[in-house]
């Protein structure tokens, strides 16, 4: 048994896969750095050509595609001839970056020129994903690029942003995405796609076999987990770290995929480096390790859960926890303790307890000034014990969304 809401059922996972793939109209596509580069410092036509002539055949078939691709940075380097321990500088790995960005892109339209496909690049900061207007902004430009029938090639824009880049993230910190798997995912949910398909170079998620009759730890057998319904301790526990080459690791792509799920469609991890992955997948083959959940958050509120950068914190007493817990109520400033760190209007803010413990994260209706201001005058007013007017709504019901703790 492989634990909790991890179901082997082969005709289950084969129908439940093969129908949201047949139906998939919006795909987004994520390639791995191992992918890109076959685990050297340089582009791996026989690995990606095979992959760019099946997303032109899923463009044919009448598919709209979105391909996420890494390995900017490893193609920089290996044009400097650097070595790895040198990436360890934030400056390096944003030169890298630069320069190996054109050679991405330069084989893409190689690949892609040969299948009579035409391609854009759009380079994303975190801060495209943390304001609401330019998330929206960005959305109407892929989706005239998808109508125009060109395929956009999507990277995070290594070259001013920080966050992919940096090796060490200080804990607790918020961050929009820090990684392309949870840049594709974020993507995914941004466009309503259908399906994201993450591929990298093991066969998918991998469960590992017990120790039998005293074989040593080099006969263990990897298995590949075929459906994951709820991503959880349980499933969490099979991921094994970070990949060389790559920086996501199997740990991300989870993450990448819970943030799928909540779209109400599917992801898939898949062995990329195999040349038939993307064709076997659409012909309803039993490959990789399919997501499938029945949840979706929509719109603005996945936004909100998921993509936006958290600016401040509102601090709320029992009875505004237990009123947003339940469902039914908006944030009052009468049940706000306190407002901590700055925001602006429509900033993204977390909303936690007297603890400190986040329970739910919404879209505050003012800045952070105007709501301790606000804060303030209930207070004062339920001292004097004038006739209180109604209490200034800081969050509506509609802009919070609950999250796990």
């Amino acid at each position: 048994m492989l634990g909790l809401h991890v179901y082997v059922m082969k005709q289950h996972r084969e129908n439940e896969q093969h129908g949201l793939l047949a139906a998939a109209r919006r795909v987004v596509i994520k390639i791995g750095t191992n992918v890109v580069t076959g685990g050297t410092s340089e582009f791996s036509t026989a690995q990606v050509e095979p992959l760019a002539r099946s997303m032109a055949r899923l463009k044919r078939e009448g598919r709209q595609v979105v391909l996420i691709s890494s390995g900017a940075v490893g193609l920089g380097a290996g044009r400097l001839k650097l070595d790895r321990a040198r990436l360890r500088d934030l400056a390096t790995r944003q030169a890298c970056a630069a320069v190996g960005q054109s050679l991405l892109m330069h084989a893409y339209e190689q690949l892609f020129g040969a299948q009579d496909v035409a391609i854009a690049q759009v380079l994303l900061t975190e801060d495209d994903f943390m304001d609401w207007k330019r998330h929206v902004n960005l959305r109407r430009t892929i989706e005239k690029l998808l109508k125009l029938g060109v395929l956009p090639i999507i990277n995070e824009n290594d070259t001013v942003s920080t966050v992919e880049l940096e090796y060490a993230k200080s804990e607790g910190a918020s961050r929009t995405f820090g990684d392309n798997d949870r840049l594709a995912a974020l993507v995914m949910s941004k466009l309503d796609a259908d399906a994201l398909i993450i591929l990298t170079n093991v066969d998918g998620l991998l469960h590992r076999t017990p120790n039998r009759d005293g074989k040593s730890a080099s006969d263990e057998v990897f298995e590949v987990v075929p459906l994951v319904t709820e991503i959880n301790a349980s499933v969490r526990s099979m991921a094994q770290g970070y990949t060389a080459g790559g920086r996501g690791g199997m740990t991300t792509k989870l993450e990448a995929a819970a943030l799928a799920m909540q779209t109400g469609g599917l992801a898939v991890i898949a062995n990329g480096t195999k040349s038939d992955t993307l064709d076997r997948l659409f012909a309803g083959e039993e490959i990789g390790t399919a997501f499938v959940s029945g949840a979706r958050l929509k719109g603005k509120r996945r936004w909100i859960a998921y993509a936006a950068g958290v600016r401040g914190r509102l601090v709320v007493n029992a009875g505004a926890r237990a009123a947003i817990m339940q469902g039914k109520a908006s944030l009052l400033a009468s049940g706000v303790v306190r407002v901590e760190d700055k925001f602006e209007s429509l900033d993204v803010v977390s909303i936690v307890d007297s603890n400190g413990r986040e329970f739910a994260r919404g879209m505050a209706n003012c800045n952070s000034t105007e709501a301790e201001k606000l804060i303030r005058s209930q207070v004062a007013s339920a001292a004097s014990k004038r006739n209180e007017a109604k209490a200034r709504v800081l969050v509506t019901r509609n802009n919070i969304v609950l999250v796990d703790n």
